[in-house]
C-alpha cells in the first residue's frame, strides 16, 4: 500500500489513542479490502440496528466520492472514451457529476427480500441468503455486531466462509462468538453498544478514506 494510505491509520490512532492495540488489525483490514477491489471484487456489509445503519453508511462512502472527487476522466478512461463516442451531448454533464465507485453492497436494505425470506423461511438467515446469492470468491464480508453474538450476522459469516469469502468483523471488547469465525477481528476497547459504536464510526470512516486514497490519488 501507499505510505499515504498507511498514514490514514496513523491519523486515526492519533485521534483515538485507545485504538493503538488494534493497529495491526486495522492495517490488515485495509490491505485486504484494497486487494479485493484491486482484483475486481466487491465488499458486502451487514449488521443490525445502529450497525445496520453503519453498514449502509459504509456503502455510501465507497460507491461515490468521499473526500476525493474520483473523476471518471482521470480514473476510468475506458468509460470516458466510450462516453465521448456514444453520447457526446452528455460528456460535460456526466464528467462533472459521475464519480468512480468502489463496489459495495449493504445486505440490510433489501426490504422486500429480507421480509419475505424472514416470513417464509428463517429470519436469522436473511444475511446468509444474500451472501449465498451475491457473494463470490474474492469478495469480502464486513460484519458489524457490537456484541459479537448477533445470530444473523454469525450465519452470514459462516455462509461467507463456505464460499471462500474473507470476513472482517467489527465488534466490542470481548469479540463474542464472531471472534472464532472472522478472518480479521477488530475488537474496540468498549463494552456497551453505544460506546462500541462510537469507535466503529471513525474506524470505518478511516477504512473508506484509506481505500479511497489507495485508488484515487497519484
Amino acid at each position: 500500500m501507499k505510505n499515504s494510505t498507511l498514514k490514514k491509520i496513523d491519523e486515526l490512532i492519533e485521534r483515538y489513542p485507545a485504538l493503538e492495540i488494534r493497529r495491526d488489525d486495522l492495517i490488515n483490514a485495509v490491505e485486504m479490502i484494497c486487494e479485493s477491489f484491486r482484483n475486481g471484487h466487491k465488499l458486502l456489509t451487514c449488521g443490525n440496528g445502529g450497525s445496520a445503519a453503519d453498514s449502509m453508511h459504509i456503502v455510501g462512502e465507497l460507491m461515490k466520492g468521499f473526500l476525493l472527487k474520483r473523476s471518471i476522466k482521470d480514473f476510468d478512461s475506458d468509460f470516458y472514451e466510450k462516453l465521448k463516442k456514444n453520447y457526446p451531448q452528455d460528456v460535460e454533464y456526466f464528467t462533472e457529476n459521475l464519480q468512480c465507485a468502489l463496489p459495495a453492497i449493504s445486505l440490510v436494505g433489501e426490504t422486500a427480500l429480507t421480509t419475505a425470506f424472514a416470513n417464509d423461511q428463517a429470519a436469522d438467515l436473511i444475511f446468509a441468503q444474500q451472501v449465498l446469492g451475491l457473494g463470490r470468491e474474492g469478495d469480502i464480508l464486513l460484519a458489524i455486531t457490537t456484541s459479537g453474538n448477533s445470530i444473523n450476522v454469525l450465519h452470514a459469516v459462516k455462509a461467507a466462509k463456505l464460499k471462500n469469502i474473507l470476513t472482517i468483523a467489527l465488534t466490542g471488547r470481548t469479540g463474542g462468538k464472531i471472534k472464532s469465525l472472522a478472518d480479521i477481528l477488530i475488537c474496540v476497547p468498549a463494552d456497551s453498544a453505544y460506546t462500541i459504536q462510537e469507535f466503529h464510526l471513525p474506524i470505518y470512516h478511516m477504512i473508506c478514506i484509506a481505500v479511497e486514497n489507495e485508488f484515487f490519488t497519484e
